[in-house]
């Protein structure tokens, strides 16, 4: 405990998420990795974000008074969270591999365009409306000829966006120079798929990183106050899957991850999938896919949510049934379920979303018959030997006892039909103290405190 002299705020730092519905906080004692006040508030949009700060770091003040003076580490996903336009050469690999890079960064992915922009592809990415570019196209060393006729066109065109450059790095010169005569704002990162078979997103899941930090947050103008902009540290969602990276992976040999680790974020318009899975290989060349699978892996579900999304997560997994309930929520995102029936509602849309969401990041396996004889070929992410599933969203933080067991039903277990690569025996657990947002805030500054709040979440009893 700090001396009576000492600064009150000392050994604690405020971790915030604004999120699109919700504003969460909480107070993280960083010597015992573990958060200690908590709060929540709808996310004040329609005025200034930081209203519905102010209003959560007062409740923290009163359940501890360190909260008051402690330092502030934030996330954004409001206001759209990050929107992220990609522009490749050939749609099935350089834009897929950008699309796929994308979604680990954060993002979510507003266009995909390919094969070279035009004037009408032009029209239809502004009228998409991304926050960020990324731009990429050929392997290095290889076809340059998309990737620079893009990037003319873009600096021609008076394109005033920011644009995160991934492609062939031998035409890094021509495109800066390019984009510097135009005041095009860029970033330059490695390339995305430096050659064909390799998917390296680290380089521009950092740059996208920095353009969403010096160009989207400010440029939203959520929040007329300045110590809105210097709280914020990172997109949402790429803040969560730091944190899922570090329980997965631990900090080192002493300090050991989880191992393959599957979280499901079930949101009021997304359901995003984060996955931690160490791969075999053995098992390339089974695969299918033209980009390859890389270990951290994300996708977001725009179609399957609670509220803003509820009609077509109902309609997409086939409950007839549901219709009503669902139109009443995409309606009133806003309305909670006052007894029992209401969530029983809110249960069978949760069970829904994270259904769809569950297989389409799996993908499955299924037997071919090839020259070498009957065969088995895998597509999207095997997650079959995932040992720990974590649940995340309002519906299961907030539910009623064994909401996960029901949510998760049909999703995980031996005998789900159809050769869906699901998790057959996991732990689950729901991240109920939202300690992965935190933990991925602190991952950097402060490791020893965000390993000890994930090491909490993996030891926690199942549901």
């Amino acid at each position: 405990m700090p001396s009576p002299s000492a600064d009150p705020g000392a050994g604690t730092v405020v971790c915030v998420d604004f999120g699109s519905t919700f504003t969460k906080a909480g107070l993280v004692d960083l010597a015992r990795g573990r958060i200690v006040a908590a709060a929540s508030h709808p996310t004040t949009i329609g005025t200034d974000v930081l209203d519905g700060y102010d209003a959560c770091l007062a409740r923290l003040v009163e359940q501890d008074p360190r909260a008051a003076d402690a330092a502030v580490l934030a996330c954004s996903s409001a206001g759209g969270g990050l929107r992220i336009a990609v522009v490749g050469n050939e749609e099935l690999v350089t834009a897929e591999a950008g699309r796929r890079v994308a979604l680990s960064s954060g993002g979510r992915v507003v266009a995909v365009l390919s094969g070279g922009l035009d004037d009408a592809a032009l029209s239809r990415l502004r009228a998409a409306e991304p926050d960020v570019l990324l731009l990429v196209g050929g392997t290095d060393g290889g076809n340059a000829e998309v990737l620079e006729a893009d990037a003319g066109l873009l600096s021609r065109s008076g394109w005033s966006g920011p644009v995160v450059v991934a492609g062939n790095v031998e035409s890094q010169d021509l495109i800066e120079a390019r984009f510097r005569e135009s005041r095009t704002p860029y970033v330059l990162a490695d390339n995305v798929v430096p050659r064909i078979g390799v998917l390296a997103p680290d380089s521009a899941r950092s740059a996208i990183r920095e353009v969403f930090l010096a160009h989207v947050i400010g440029g939203k103008h959520l929040s007329s106050r300045a110590d809105f902009v210097a709280m914020v540290a990172g997109a949402t969602p790429d803040v969560v899957l730091t944190g899922v990276e570090l329980l997965s992976r631990g900090l080192d040999e002493e300090r050991p991850g989880a191992g393959d680790v599957v979280v499901v974020d079930v949101g009021g318009a997304t359901t995003d999938v984060h996955s931690v899975v160490e791969l075999d290989p053995e098992d390339a060349g089974l695969a299918r896919e033209v980009v390859a699978t890389t270990p951290v892996t994300r996708t977001v579900e725009g179609d399957l949510g609670m509220r803003w999304s509820a009609v077509t997560t109902a309609a997409g997994a086939g409950f007839d049934d549901l219709a009503e309930a669902a139109a009443l929520r995409q309606a009133d995102p806003g309305f909670l379920p006052a007894d029992d029936a209401g969530a029983e509602d809110d249960e069978a849309l949760a069970r829904a979303a994270v259904g769809l969401a569950l297989r389409r990041h799996a993908g499955r396996s299924k037997v071919v018959l090839s020259p070498e004889g009957r065969v088995v070929e895998r597509t999207g992410k095997d997650l079959r030997e995932v040992g720990l599933l974590i649940g995340s969203g309002g519906v299961l933080r907030n539910g009623r006892p064994g909401v996960a067991e029901r949510v998760f039903a049909g999703s995980t277990g031996a005998d789900v039909d159809g050769g869906w690569q699901l998790p057959r025996a996991p732990r689950t657990v729901v991240d109920h103290d939202y300690v992965l947002a935190a933990a991925g805030l602190l991952a950097r500054t402060h490791p020893e405190a965000a390993y000890g709040l994930v090491r909490r979440l993996s030891h926690a009893p199942g549901e």
